[in-house]
């Protein structure tokens, strides 16, 4: 059968728009095929603050980036310490333990500068991420985590002009396409329907798979993560229940990677659980933990809130959440601190919070245990070692209490209180499908399986237990720029694999 469109997209995030804008560089034709109908459309790259971790030697390798006003006023009071390739490396290792495929990892932190100019190409924008990745400090927004530059208006924006530029190219975009099945026998095949249940089948040159995780599925969740991880919420689209994933491992694709574990970070505890919220999107995040201290229902610390910048411990932190009773824990501040919270995810409403003048009245709003917290903050407070506080560096100002608190420790003493309750969001799963350096997908003996290529949550072998911030939405450019460009080569017939 000849082909209806050389190269055929399922799922339209990030990786899949990344796909698509290559393929139809290389003069393929392109259909993408979205699960979600278009008002809920962009995979989990919707819900993102849009953050963008690639290799920076300087400021000035990424000042003629930026069109963003604010990023515009403040460029000359910016300061980004230099973030090599070998610092992506390290920090790739660093937080998944070792447990990061070498080949794969350093695709990814080879080609993440080069990839974010070839969207800035694309007509995507960018700005300097102020309010979630710098602190005044001597009168400079200082930066902090390797992890500096974003997209203009989060993901929303980021799909926007994804949308656009595709269709520009001439892609054509299905949604409320759900894809049921595809063949690699012969001539590749994709069989979907649409909402009204009409089967519909598409013969391509090669096929992308782009349709993230099983992150949205209770029962994939409980059957690979472990017990418990179906009361987790959806902080994303509810649309990845890794469906599209178990048709690739049915087709012959190595499963690869850490199947176990995924991003999962604080969540507002009012926050619905099976899906994120198209408007507030990433402002359902609590992220400022750092600089304050976070307990659960019994009043007890349970981690390190300073053992790093955010972006290195957010993803990770969803986890010990969900390991407290209930489900829950509550990032607590002072006077003193309340102003350095960020706005964007701490001013916003509605969110499960509450305020008093005392630790003992802030616990009974919030249902912590009085007691508890009041001998959980006494002995934190007392063992405050007297630095500066500085939450733009590591400032040494260490609790020394169990767990220890290792830096930015300040004292809760200054009323009013405020606290906020959240739960585990989960954001990713960290499993996936084995590729090789061009994103073809293998098989369990290693070898390639001609017409199959996979980019984004779909990949595994990147990420294990944590993973640094700002560097998913990079893989997904990264390997859907690769997918789409050799998915284009093979369908024209341009290479043999």
């Amino acid at each position: 059968m000849p082909a209806d469109y050389d190269v055929v997209i399922i799922g339209g995030g990030n990786a899949g728009f990344c796909a698509a804008h290559a393929a139809a560089e290389q003069g393929a034709s392109v259909l993408m095929l979205e699960r979600a109908p278009e008002t809920e459309a962009g995979g989990n790259s919707f819900y993102t603050a849009g953050a963008f971790r690639f290799a920076i030697d300087s400021l000035d390798d990424v000042v003629d980036l930026f069109d963003d006003e604010i990023t515009t006023e403040r460029l000359s009071d910016s300061v980004l310490p230099p973030y090599t390739v070998a610092d992506f490396r390290h920090d790739m290792e660093r937080v998944t333990e070792g447990r990061c495929d070498p080949l794969l990892t350093d695709v990814l932190v080879s080609r993440s500068a080069d990839t974010v100019r070839w969207l800035a190409g694309r007509g995507l924008q960018w700005r300097l991420m102020y309010e979630r990745q710098s602190y005044l400090s001597g009168g400079k927004w200082v930066f902090s985590g390797g992890l500096y530059v974003g997209t203009v208006s989060g993901g929303k924006g980021l799909i926007a002009r994804h949308t656009a530029a595709a269709r520009a190219a001439g892609v054509e975009i299905r949604y409320g396409a759900d894809v049921t099945g595809f063949s690699l026998t012969g001539q590749p095949m994709v069989n979907y329907r649409f909402g009204d249940g009409k089967a519909t089948q598409v013969y391509a040159g090669a096929i992308v798979l782009a349709a993230g995780g099983f992150e949205s599925s209770p029962e994939r969740r409980e059957k690979y993560l472990g017990a418990g991880w179906g009361a987790a919420m959806v902080r994303g689209c509810p649309t990845n229940t890794g469906d599209v994933l178990e048709l690739a491992l049915a087709a012959g694709a190595a499963p690869y990677g850490d199947w176990t574990s995924c991003h999962s970070v604080a969540w507002d505890a009012g926050a619905p659980p099976q899906g994120g919220n198209r408007e507030l999107t990433n402002q359902l995040t609590r992220q400022s933990y750092p600089i304050g201290i976070v307990v659960n229902t019994a009043g007890e610390r349970f981690v390190d809130e300073g053992a790093d910048f955010r972006n290195y411990t957010y993803a990770k932190y969803g986890k010990e959440i969900l390991a407290q009773p209930e489900g829950r824990a509550f990032q607590l501040f002072d006077a003193t601190t309340r102003p350095l919270l960020r706005k964007e995810e701490y001013d916003s409403t509605p969110i499960s919070d509450a305020v008093a003048d005392s630790l003992p009245e802030l616990a009974t709003k919030l249902g912590i245990d009085p007691d508890g917290l009041v001998e959980t903050v006494d002995a934190f407070n007392a063992s405050i070692i007297d630095k500066p506080f500085d939450p733009a560096v590591f400032d040494g100002r260490a609790a020394q209490v169990m767990p220890p608190k290792s830096n930015w420790a300040m004292a809760l003493q200054t009323p009013p209180y405020y606290g906020y309750a959240v739960g585990c969001g989960v954001t990713f799963t960290f499993g996936g499908v084995h590729v090789d350096d061009t994103a073809n997908v293998l098989d369990r003996d290693g070898s390639s399986i001609r017409g199959l290529y996979a980019a984004g949550e779909m990949v595994g072998g990147l990420f294990s237990g944590n993973y640094p911030g700002g560097s998913g939405l990079t893989s997904g450019a990264v390997f859907g720029r690769l997918a789409g460009e050799h998915a284009a080569l093979t369908a024209l017939n341009k290479v043999s694999g």
